[in-house]
């Protein structure tokens, strides 16, 4: 997280001018994942959040996200919106050559992904950015307008993958925080579920939202929130083989993430070879000393919605690894068998994907069309002559 004194002096100007303080803690909602509880969420909330169609999504990908979507769409309460959608424009961030079919299949999965993890088209808004893109675009620009170079230089993820590559130093990777503020903004979004690599884009957002409306003396943006899974909700999980980095699909060792469409044979061999330590007769949770054990231990907290402590007391009964990954592996494959299962189904019905693609679509495109009417009107580009 970003402290306050790093902020710019001109964020603190505008929320000056508008009689608001920054409070980062203020921006920041942490979910309780006991179905018993009410969420903290006013019942008008506009609820988004998107994924990137990078393929099958692994378990990094679901613990870190879908998980914390279908908890969301599972308690969501009459009056509130709730819109899910695959970021297929940010594909295009770092063009590939010849990725067209790639991108193509991609797109589908990522559809068949998210409605294999419980995500409901009849609670939940599900649609492809590109298909209501001129309305998130055009947003895009006016923000644009108002956003400071200086800023946006700052932003880790630009270092992060121009890693001094002059080659990637291109507009849409260096800008493309803009065009993620209005793909929140442009639906009035009040509540972002996202991991802690993006919590530094949502701060932009709202810091966008704060300079709209102070520099044509509105209230018309609301600042979101940003919501976090809470203690059994997200979970950032590790690379298996290499427990200092996340899980990712960049890895050339394919036995470091597991797919939710692993088969059982295929998570025992990858749990298996699941880098630990050298203490074999207990097993408990250390983030420092004992990395592999804890992020083995943080999968089963968060497919089972329980606390480590609860999952320590659990894994006791072990006193060698062999008991230990069985546990493990039993664990995740009673997860995500239903999901593998589902995502088989929806892959071979590609007429009811295009159904919920369309669904979604009208509906998205009904509140972005509104509310960009709106904005329109306030920056003074209204036909109402």
């Amino acid at each position: 997280m970003l402290s306050r004194t790093s902020r710019s002096h001109s964020l603190q100007r505008i929320l000056h001018r508008t009689g608001k303080r920054w409070n980062h803690m203020e921006s920041c909602i942490e979910l309780p994942m006991d179905p018993n509880v009410p969420l903290p969420i006013a019942d008008d909330a506009v609820i988004f959040s998107m994924i990137q169609p990078t393929g099958i999504i692994h378990l990094g990908n679901y613990l870190g996200a879908i998980n914390t979507w279908k908890h969301l769409n599972d308690k969501k309460r009459a009056g509130q919106k709730i819109i899910y959608g695959i970021a297929d424009l940010h594909a295009l961030t770092i063009p590939k050559k010849n990725h067209v079919a790639e991108l193509k299949q991609n797109r589908i999965d990522a559809i068949a992904a998210l409605l294999s993890c419980g995500i409901d088209p009849e609670i939940s808004t599900i649609n492809f950015q590109s298909m209501v893109g001129g309305y998130h675009t055009e947003l895009y620009w006016y923000l644009s307008c108002l956003a400071p170079m200086g800023y946006l230089n700052r932003m880790t993820q630009w270092k992060d993958k121009k890693n001094g590559d002059q080659s990637k130093e291109r507009l849409g990777l260096f800008a493309y925080p803009v065009l993620q503020a209005a793909d929140i903004m442009i639906y009035k979004g009040t509540h972002v579920p996202v991991g802690d690599d993006q919590s530094q884009h949502l701060e932009l957002t709202r810091y966008l939202s704060e300079r709209f409306n102070a520099f044509y003396d509105t209230t018309y943006f609301p600042s979101a929130k940003t919501l976090y899974g809470g203690a059994t909700g997200s979970k950032k999980i590790s690379s298996l083989s290499n427990p200092s980095k996340k899980m990712s699909k960049s890895s050339e060792d394919k036995s470091s993430l597991i797919y939710v469409t692993d088969t059982p044979e295929m998570i025992r061999s990858k749990i298996k070879k699941a880098k630990t330590d050298s203490i074999s007769d207990i097993f408990y949770y250390d983030l420092t000393e004992r990395p592999g054990v804890s992020n083995l231990l943080d999968i089963v907290s968060g497919l089972q919605k329980k606390s480590i402590s609860e999952v320590e007391r659990d894994v006791s009964q072990f006193h060698d690894y062999r008991s230990f990954k069985d546990y493990v592996s039993d664990v995740i494959i009673d997860a995500l068998n239903p999901i593998r299962e589902r995502y088989v189904k929806y892959t071979n019905d590609k007429q009811y994907l295009e159904s919920v693609i369309e669904r979604g679509y009208q509906s998205s495109r009904e509140i972005a069309h509104q509310n960009l009417t709106e904005i329109k009107k306030i920056i003074g580009l209204s036909n109402d002559f």
